[in-house]
């Protein structure tokens, strides 16, 4: 593998620098760099970050191939940014045994375009009623260290106080869906003022805080890792800040959908903004952002969650919920918290990085950009601005929320372990 020289990039957002990547590994960080025959990228201008590591992606695969595959899925994930993304449990199989993560991990070693490392389902076949064989799964070649049944709430206590005694042994972690669901029957988007003048079922934020309420302190009576998927109101938030303040070991993530959009845009009734859970308010968006500024809530993850066209274009009732994400996860928390000044991009490297990659245990990535170390890499044109085209996804499917819209940033370039997956936005 030849060498590659990077020339004036802002690491981290910080002064330029050259960083000469050599093989699988960064060989030197500094200025006034040279190497002979190197490719040589100009990146006067823009900013390098650590790859991107995405906590909770849907691949879809095995089972619901017309969605995503993993191949599909990794190649979104690299033009997003991101060398490393987990897989949710939740297809078909489900990935509740050690044979269906050694597939999915197979099937992204296969694909070369980011990590996968497969999540395991918490409850055989995600019904909430037998734990899945938690230690096969993390004994398997996956090495799994994620547990989820993302998409249903492991709402039995019993249950989630096993298993939050479970991974304790190899020092994994439960992420919980946070949704009680005898609260949620029938619901069909945010509980409040928008859902009573549409007609529509209200989720309430009370099923989402009630759940992560219980969890922190069953976590914290077995003394045990809790994640908290998708978190999305103030008030969860101020649960998991009043957990943190008690020392306990609990992280939870925001999606930059909830960043961005509320509940408003349910009035067009169009099923692209249908998602679980559903777009909050105003003042839970602003809550939400000032939680992932002061680190209340860890790491941005996308709940990457591809539906094939006819998923989504019906009526709102009957259209599934979900987003894509990876694609457009970094322009949109440029958007929300870089260009208003709540993040600067070493804040953005540590909550889209750092953070989620040592709360999955993740070797080899969310590494400073330093010699010595995996040359995990994005290459972030900042100044960009333009509109966000479909069409022109990677991902198998469509379904984004941001169709039209102008959003700032675009990567340039990716690198995992010093072989380019993106060149000048392209896939390479």
């Amino acid at each position: 593998m030849s060498k590659i020289l990077i020339r004036g990039a802002q690491v981290l957002g910080g002064e330029p620098q050259d960083v000469l990547i050599d093989g699988e590994t960064i060989e030197a960080v500094g200025t006034g760099l040279s190497a002979e025959g190197a490719t040589v990228i100009e990146a006067d201008g823009k900013i390098l970050l650590p790859g991107l590591v995405d906590l909770h992606t849907h691949l879809r695969e095995p089972g619901r191939e017309d969605s995503e595959t993993v191949l599909t899925g990794t190649k979104a994930a690299a033009v997003g940014g991101f060398t490393a993304v987990h897989a949710m449990a939740n297809t078909f199989p489900v990935a509740d045994t050690a044979g269906v993560v050694e597939q999915v991990w197979r099937l992204g070693k296969e694909s070369g375009y980011c990590d996968v490392q497969p999540i395991g389902a918490v409850t055989v076949g995600l019904e909430g009623k037998k734990l899945a064989e938690l230690g096969a799964m993390h004994d398997s070649a996956a090495g799994v260290r994620v547990f989820s049944d993302d998409g249903k709430c492991v709402d039995d206590a019993v249950i989630m106080r096993r298993a939050l005694e479970y991974v304790k042994a190899f020092d994994g972690v439960v992420a919980q869906h946070a949704q009680e669901p005898r609260l949620t029957e029938g619901a069909q988007m945010n509980e409040g003022i928008v859902s009573a003048e549409l007609g529509l079922g209200g989720w309430p934020a009370v099923a989402e805080e009630s759940i992560i309420a219980r969890d922190v302190l069953l976590a914290a009576h077995v003394g045990s890792r809790v994640h908290i998927c998708h978190l999305s109101t103030a008030g969860s938030v101020e649960i998991v800040r009043w957990a943190k303040s008690k020392g306990w070991n609990v992280t939870a993530e925001v999606t930059p959908h909830h960043l961005l959009l509320t509940d408003e845009l349910v009035r067009s009734y169009n099923p692209v903004y249908k998602v679980n859970p559903p777009l909050r308010t105003e003042a839970d968006v602003l809550a939400l952002r000032e939680a992932l500024a002061d680190g209340t809530i860890d790491c941005v993850a996308t709940d990457h969650a591809p539906h094939p066209h006819e998923d989504k274009d019906c009526e709102w009732g009957a259209a599934a919920m979900g987003m894509v994400g990876l694609e457009t996860a970094l322009s949109v928390v440029q958007h929300t918290m870089v260009d208003n000044g709540l993040l600067d991009w070493a804040g953005v490297a540590d909550r889209m990085s750092f953070r989620p990659a040592h709360i999955g245990r993740l070797e080899g990535h969310g590494r400073p950009i330093s010699a010595g170390e995996p040359a995990n890499l994005t290459l972030v044109d900042s100044a960009y601005r333009g509109e966000v085209d479909p069409a022109s996804f990677a991902s198998r499917s469509r379904n984004t929320p941001y169709e039209g819209r102008e959003l700032p940033g675009r990567v340039t370039h990716t690198f995992l372990r010093g072989r380019a997956t993106v060149v000048d936005g392209k896939l390479a």
